[in-house]
């Protein structure tokens, strides 16, 4: 830093406020201390700046899960939103949701000086753990459901509402349900809601289809319900599962949207090529990253808490139609 200083003719605490984007730097000095650091190739010392006291300019991330839809983009947006305001992520992945695995995850963390954490944690063992562990650092989890002073998520109750209520209001004397796995957060909200507006209807609830959240689990639940005349209305709780439905119910010579209407969860970029185009509850995993880094940043600046949930919306296509 001394370096570029000498350089750019100015004094070292010019080249830090420069790094730091503090505004009282005026453009010209800006533009000749970046091209004093191009030059020399000069890359902060992390380390050195922790032990200074300054922040690393690090947010941690630690997930549960990554290998499905909803928590890998959450962690891409995550990504996106702190390379917005020139921080890095450190990602910790843990196979266990246990307090210990979860406690490990965040002491590998804070020792690579995360300034805070943003913890990804879709299922129920996972935020229950978290109530066990206490943390020097601010953390905010992605979902609701976490008894932790910040959380941002969707609405994933209100989201099961939407789709319900759209089947219902096309006629469908009722509708049935292929949830996600028990034990995950997401599916427990939206089969929730599911079973909340068909009652708020008075509508009888049938029993739910456990699946997996795979497009097989969706096929052999979709070959169950093809087999019942009766079944006019599916809510799926993700699209990859309706992709499933949709071949059974073709092979059991159901068509959708005229024989049985489809709504699915997620809006997949792959969903409105789906034939017919499937209507599904699209969910802003972006925004989810953009307002979790948000309320870290508040935090890591001594602001308050928050929690922030995210309403989602219905994308009306081809596979829903009315009775």
């Amino acid at each position: 830093m001394a370096d570029v200083a000498r350089s750019a003719g100015v004094a070292p605490i010019t080249v830090s406020r420069v790094i730091n984007n503090h505004a009282t730097v005026t453009e010209a000095t800006r533009t000749r201390v970046e091209a004093a650091i191009a030059a020399l190739g000069y890359r902060s010392n992390m380390a050195a700046r922790t032990l200074a006291g300054g922040p690393s300019r690090v947010i941690g991330v630690l997930s549960v899960e990554t290998r499905f839809y909803g928590p890998s983009h959450t962690l891409f947006a995550i990504e996106a939103a702190a390379r917005a305001i020139e921080h890095t992520i450190n990602l910790v992945t843990v196979n266990e949701t246990s307090a210990a695995e979860i406690g490990v995850g965040l002491d590998q963390l804070r020792n690579a000086h995360a300034d805070g954490v943003i913890i990804i944690a879709p299922l129920t063992e996972a935020v229950q753990a978290l109530g066990h562990i206490q943390s020097d650092i601010p953390l905010v989890v992605t979902s609701s459901a976490a008894a932790t002073p910040a959380t941002v998520s969707i609405d994933q109750t209100h989201g099961a509402r939407l789709a319900t209520r759209h089947l219902l209001d096309l006629g469908h004397p009722t509708v049935h349900h292929v949830r996600g796995p028990l034990g995950w957060l997401d599916a427990d909200a939206r089969a929730d809601g599911w079973s909340t507006e068909l009652a708020t209807r008075g509508c009888a609830a049938p029993l739910p289809i456990v699946g997996d959240w795979t497009p097989r689990s969706g096929y052999e639940a979709g070959r169950t319900l093809a087999a019942d005349p009766s079944v006019t209305a599916v809510f799926v709780a993700n699209d990859q599962m309706a992709l499933g439905l949709f071949l059974a119910f073709s092979q059991a010579g159901r068509n959708v949207p005229h024989d049985i209407s489809v709504v699915g969860f997620d809006d997949t970029p792959e969903s409105e090529f789906f034939s017919p185009p499937l209507t599904t509850i699209t969910q802003d995993l972006a925004e989810v990253g953009r307002r979790s880094v948000d309320v870290l940043m508040s935090m890591i600046d001594d602001e308050a808490a928050q929690h922030v949930l995210i309403k989602p919306r219905l994308v009306g296509r081809s596979s829903t139609a009315r009775i």
